[in-house]
């Protein structure tokens, strides 16, 4: 992928900015039903502008509000955004989350609702199946600031950092709701980070999973930018899965990856993998993103009509790659956060018009009956440098390279007799110009004229009255035609922001029912390709700041060549691409290293580099049976716990392992097949870290700790190292971390304790069950990994893990937690010659999720 360092550096900036919730840079903000919270401040800040002219112009134009229903529109739009949160119903205390909610939060603050509109501080989203979403009667920034709210915001803080809940705006987590995903699906992400969605489609896979076993699904989330699928990685690692797979590729080159094209049939297996297709694909595809508006009010000031002209092609293109993916008869969703019928209807009323009788846009009326929506729109305009045009034949020949047929509600170019001749005439318009013309037509919006274009020519529009120069004033009159589409588009979603309080979305739902046509599929992309590869630089310079997807995606995506059904020369064409764009970056880094002596450092990453993608650890099946056998034998796994083919490294010198990976059964066959291919897909994270280096003093038999990530999948096989706590004791090691074997209240525990080899062991949680043979099978089970030295036991869970679990086995069975004290029980840590007997990163550096991301799933020094 272009760009290098500079890009990468501005998309981090864009993201940091786009996460920000910018409502806290108003000090004079509005009472709290006029758009704000209200603060006092420094007088010399100005109030945040909730208004934008030319915003209400083209939406009225657009029509897609009743005009009588305009103002309470506009009055939602200026408010806060309240905050909203989806419990995990994959994970272990989500019962107990929800009675605390029902039961003590939702009691404790009903003395603080502030809108008149709403009854409760805090409800069940009523649409949301089992009542796992929850709407806040506060926006984040009265969260912050509310002294009444301070618990339950550190509730909110820490039950999503542990992965218990998800802090996600509401509307965000319709579409994957209408993916109707099942436990065998393979699921694709097309335009994942920063992980919302993602992470909430790998909860219904994992929703109904007995302990010490694994769905069969899949998902596969991928992101443009690796900056991104760093948070994309972050992100899902507090749901700990083995079915996931985090790859690096522009979605609308998503590479193919079909076996049949590499080898010939005698090679092939039929019991293994032939090609990856998708029962669901998620297409979240970036957008202006002006549904944001409530918890971005910055995007007042950024909007303007260019933004969704800009990026429609981009999203034909990642739309019509999402469907040749999708397996016949699969489901997939397309949504924006957007209310622009360019970035909406147009997009599913072009994959319709290039899909023929394949695709079906499917009417969802009857499912999430309480959720309020309005139907799409099937009559439409485009603004462009001032000027309305509701039929492409009256678009003026010197813009049909930028306004093209596709963004009309008909996608029907001027000289248009059958569906497919636009092709023609758009390749016409782009390759009659110059490339430097090319570039400069293809620029989106001008911010200080609301929808006027940036461009370089002399011969510009006129800033002011929005006009062409005097040769162009009649070609580019506004149009007083219009069209209607004759596709079903009523069957698309539209959500606003009054009808439930919420932010405004897009969803529209397609059912793939045969193959594609290739001639017809190629035959329309040809028609983008010239423009396409001309409108990378400009995009990526005009739409940074401004581009947004669903979730807050802030992510400058590049317009190249889609090829879509011709895997082979799409891939091709791709990795060459992204490798000749990484090789200078990483050819710096090399010679820098080199001019400071650092040879050791340099062969290190030379080795790394030996896959295919550069920069990219590669993945590499474990196969070392002496350390296998080794962990097997000391923690006593049981044969029915499948290892041989599951386990992975990224590192390809297995004597410097440092982690191990565990991936499913369905991961394991699409890595095998990626790598019969030629490592097609760039993967950047993958599986479910289960065993860890660990050096100690103590001369422990196994060199490899047991992960918390991975203990609920190995507990039900473990058989050895493994103790049972009473509930005070259990409390003890989770409040002081570190207790020496005489001082657990029951003394037989610290016996066994004592008994234990030396290394790492698990101790589970007795209270509550009555047969001990069954604990570890039992869902509820609660247990921790600990290290056992010569005197004592070491807690090997992170502090917030650690407080977590301290706080859900008090109110389970009723313990008190006392103030944590300088001293143990019955010892005294001042002075005392005894250090935790554990290894480096027990205790100092306890295991942490977070510490994986700056060199997310590698091999990392």
């Amino acid at each position: 992928m272009g760009g290098g360092r500079k890009r990468g550096r501005t998309q981090r900036r864009h993201f940091k900015q786009g996460r920000e919730n910018v409502w806290k840079h108003n000090p004079q903000r509005p009472p709290a039903g006029e758009g704000g919270e209200g603060r006092e401040g420094n007088p010399s800040w100005q109030p945040f502008a909730t208004e934008n002219p030319a915003f209400e112009e083209y939406y009225k134009e657009q029509q897609i509000i009743p005009e009588e229903e305009w103002d309470d529109f506009m009055s939602m739009l200026r408010k806060p955004l309240p905050a909203t949160f989806r419990i995990n119903a994959s994970c272990q205390f989500f019962q107990d989350i929800c009675s605390q909610l029902e039961n003590d939060f939702r009691k404790s603050l009903e003395t603080e609702v502030s809108d008149e509109h709403e009854q409760d501080a805090i409800r069940p989203l009523p649409w949301y199946p089992g009542n796992l979403a929850w709407h806040l009667n506060f926006s984040r920034m009265q969260l912050r600031r509310n002294q009444a709210l301070e618990s339950f915001h550190e509730f909110l803080k820490r039950e999503n950092e542990v992965g218990n809940i998800t802090r996600q705006e509401a509307v965000s987590m319709v579409p994957p709701l209408f993916l109707n995903v099942q436990p065998d699906h393979h699921i694709l992400d097309m335009c994942a980070a920063p992980g919302s969605k993602t992470f909430q489609l790998l909860e219904m896979i994992h929703q109904s999973t007995k302990p010490g076993l694994l769905p069969n699904a899949l998902v596969v989330a991928n992101d443009v930018d690796v900056q991104r699928c760093n948070l994309l990685i972050h992100q899902t690692k507090r749901m700990c899965t083995a079915n996931l797979i985090v790859t690096n590729h522009e979605a609308q080159n998503f590479p193919g990856c079909n076996l049949a094209k590499f080898c010939s049939e005698t090679c092939m297996d039929e019991a293994k993998l032939q090609r990856v297709e998708f029962d669901r694909v998620l297409c979240d595809v970036p957008c202006s993103g002006d549904g944001t508006v409530r918890k971005a009010p910055d995007m007042w000031r950024k909007w303007n009509a260019g933004m969704g002209n800009g990026l429609h092609r981009l999203q034909v293109e990642i739309a019509m790659r999402g469907m040749g993916l999708l397996k016949v008869g699969g489901r997939m969703v397309y949504s924006t956060c957007s209310m622009n019928p360019v970035e909406n209807e147009a997009v599913v009323a072009e994959i319709l018009r290039r899909c023929g009788d394949s695709v079906e846009l499917l009417d969802v009326s009857k499912e999430l009956p309480e959720l309020a929506r309005r139907p799409g729109l099937s009559t439409w305009k485009v603004r462009d440098r001032g000027s309305w045009f509701g039929v492409h034949e009256d678009v003026p020949r010197y813009r049909k390279s930028v306004i093209s047929p596709s963004m009309f509600p008909s996608g029907k170019g001027s000289k248009d007799v059958e569906v497919n001749t636009d092709v023609d005439a758009d390749m016409k318009d782009s390759t009659d110009m110059g490339e430097g013309e090319q570039e400069r037509n293809i620029a989106v919006a001008d911010s200080n004229n609301g929808d006027s274009p940036k461009t370089e020519e002399k011969t510009e529009v006129d800033c002011e009255s929005g006009e062409a120069p005097t040769r162009y004033k009649k070609l580019n009159s506004t149009s007083t035609r219009t069209e209607h589409s004759d596709y079903p588009l009523h069957r698309c979603m539209r959500i606003v922001p009054h009808d439930q309080n919420s932010g405004a979305f897009f969803i529209a739902v397609l059912h793939k029912h045969s193959s594609l046509n290739e001639n017809q599929v190629v035959d329309g992309v040809k028609s983008e390709q010239n423009i396409s590869k001309d409108n990378t630089g400009t995009l990526e310079k005009d739409l940074g700041s401004d581009k947004v997807s669903s979730e807050e995606n802030i992510v400058p995506q590049h317009v190249v060549d889609d090829t879509n059904v011709l895997d082979v020369e799409q891939n091709g064409d791709m990795d060459s691409k992204s490798s000749k764009d990484k090789s200078s970056e990483d050819a710096k880094v090399i010679i820098n290293e080199a001019e400071k002596g650092q040879a050791g450092t340099r062969d290190r990453r030379r080795q790394q580099n030996q896959g295919r993608w550069r920069g990219v650890d590669p993945v590499i099946f474990f196969k070392d049976d002496v350390t296998v056998k080794s962990i097997v034998s000391f923690y006593g796994i049981k044969d029915s716990f499948p290892l041989e083919g599951h386990l992975v490294t990224r590192n390809p010198d297995t004597s410097h392992v440092k982690r191990i990976y565990y991936v499913s059964k369905s991961v394991q066959d699409v890595l095998e097949l990626n790598i019969k291919i030629g490592e097609r897909l760039k993967i950047t994270s993958l599986g479910l870290k289960i065993f860890e280096r660990q050096s100690s003093k103590d001369g422990s038999p196994c060199t490899f700790r047991l992960s918390s990530e991975g203990l609920p999948l190995l507990l039900p096989y473990i058989t050895k190292q493994i103790l049972y706590a009473s509930a005070i004791d259990f409390q003890h090691l989770l409040q002081y971390r570190t207790v020496k074997f005489p001082d657990f209240v029951d003394a037989k525990f610290g016996e066994e304790a004592s008994a234990l080899l030396p290394g790492c062991c698990v101790v589970v949680l007795r209270e509550g069950h009555q047969d001990i043979g069954s604990i570890v099978t039992d869902p509820s089970a609660i247990a921790i990994v600990c290290w056992k030295g010569k005197t004592n036991l070491c807690v090997m869970v992170s502090p917030l893990d650690g407080k977590e679990l301290l706080e859900r086995i008090s109110l389970r069975f009723g313990l008190k937690i006392p103030e944590l004290v300088k001293e143990k029980p019955n010892q005294e840590v001042t002075g005392s010659d005894e250090q935790p007997d554990c290894a480096t990163e027990a205790d100092d550096q306890p295991e942490s999720k977070a510490s994986d991301m700056e060199i997310p799933d590698a091999e990392a020094e």
